[in-house]
């Protein structure tokens, strides 16, 4: 996902969808049943078998994993009960059709990002990420504690679909430049990949912001279609050799510090669960999640010194100007999406939730992680 291009990456990569499985509507039929649609679970002497439509690649690193770990810790936690068959993209349906066919019933589970469903509401994407918005750690806190899980289960309700967070990838970064960004006028007429959200942010800076899908990305810059790229971090980016076309990596990255993924359930299948099951999903979604932000931490770093050590590849930092300028733009983007006069009355309370989240959290972060980090660089150094 950047990046959330990891998502769109799946999509690219893939052509198709799917997280968990595919839960009928209403009481899930018995193995004697006719399985005359996509939506009927197999339940056969107490085991349950759910389908989970995805929008990653088959094994793709980090997002791929995802909800593989969710179906595992499912597996074993139920002594093999309840069981998750994970479908790659493409393999059961589109990348991006997962949320529908879960809706309908000819899914039961899907794990993806939220704000893939942004044209269905924009409240979703403040369950994955914003520019300028909430880290990792920060997006848990509101979700978990901050009443953020009330309103997305409102939200997703609208759908019939029950949501968790299911993954992370943690802080993602800037992007791949061809050329230095010393200045806000090197981002005039600067043609970048940089979709949702972020894209508009570039937009404003004078750029022109393209929504290519990750398996576009590599060609696009080789031909010069698009002079930079983002998409997720070192880990993911190594992979798709970036750094061949567009040396100058920068950081930090604006449009996700800390993208969320999920695991959606069909409303039916959900509420046909017993309370021992429902807790059982839960706690899988929660495993799968920190387990995801524990892999990123480690593989990025192991990417990160991979691409200085072997390619020579050193990061670089915005300027102070620059990210001030972003922060403003980020800031009036965000506010204009989640209240403005095309923001309906549900996804201006959950942008009021957010963003009252998001104001008090950044104070301790700073404090906290901010104040700690910038004291450890400056004894240890690089």
């Amino acid at each position: 996902m950047k990046r959330r291009d990891i998502l769109l990456a799946g999509a690219a990569l893939a052509t198709g969808g799917g997280v968990t499985g595919i839960l009928a509507k209403g009481k899930p039929k018995t193995s004697s049943d006719k399985r005359s649609d996509l939506a009927s679970p197999c339940i056969n002497k107490g085991i349950k078998e759910f389908r989970m439509a995805t929008s990653w690649p088959k094994d793709f690193p980090g997002l791929g994993i995802m909800p593989v770990r969710f179906a595992k810790a499912l597996n074993d936690m139920s002594d093999g009960r309840l069981q998750v068959k994970v479908f790659a993209a493409g393999e059961l349906v589109g990348a991006l059709q997962c949320f529908d066919a879960t809706s309908s019933g000819a899914a039961d589970m899907y794990h993806a990002a939220e704000y893939y469903w942004q044209g269905k509401s924009k409240a979703f994407s403040f369950f994955t990420a914003v520019p300028i918005g909430m880290t990792a750690s920060e997006i848990m806190g509101w979700v978990e504690f901050g009443g953020g899980q009330e309103l997305w289960d409102e939200l997703s309700a609208k759908y019939n679909i029950k949501a968790f967070h299911a993954g992370n990838t943690g802080h993602q970064t800037g992007g791949w430049f061809k050329k230095e960004m010393n200045s806000l006028e090197d981002f005039k007429g600067l043609s970048m990949r940089m979709p949702g959200l972020g894209g508009e942010v570039i937009r404003r800076l004078g750029g022109n912001a393209r929504g290519l899908p990750g398996g576009e990305i590599y060609q696009a810059l080789q031909s010069g279609v698009i002079q930079a790229t983002e998409w997720v971090g070192p880990w993911n980016d190594l992979a798709f050799g970036f750094y061949r076309e567009a040396p100058d990596y920068y950081a930090p990255g604006f449009p996700e510090p800390g993208a969320a993924l999920a695991v959606g359930s069909n409303l039916d299948v959900w509420n046909n669960m017993s309370t021992s099951e429902q807790s059982m999903v839960k706690t899988a979604c929660k495993a799968a999640n920190d387990s995801s932000l524990g892999e990123y931490t480690h593989e990025n770093a192991k990417a990160l010194a991979t691409l200085k050590n072997k390619h020579g590849i050193s990061p670089r930092f915005f300027s102070d100007e620059i990210m001030t300028k972003i922060g403003k733009i980020s800031n009036d983007v965000v506010k204009e999406f989640g209240s403005g006069p095309d923001a309906d009355e549900l996804t201006r309370r959950i942008y009021s939730s957010y963003k009252a989240a998001h104001d008090n959290y950044r104070r301790w972060t700073d404090m906290g992680d901010g104040q700690f980090i910038r004291a450890r660089q400056s004894a240890l150094g690089d």
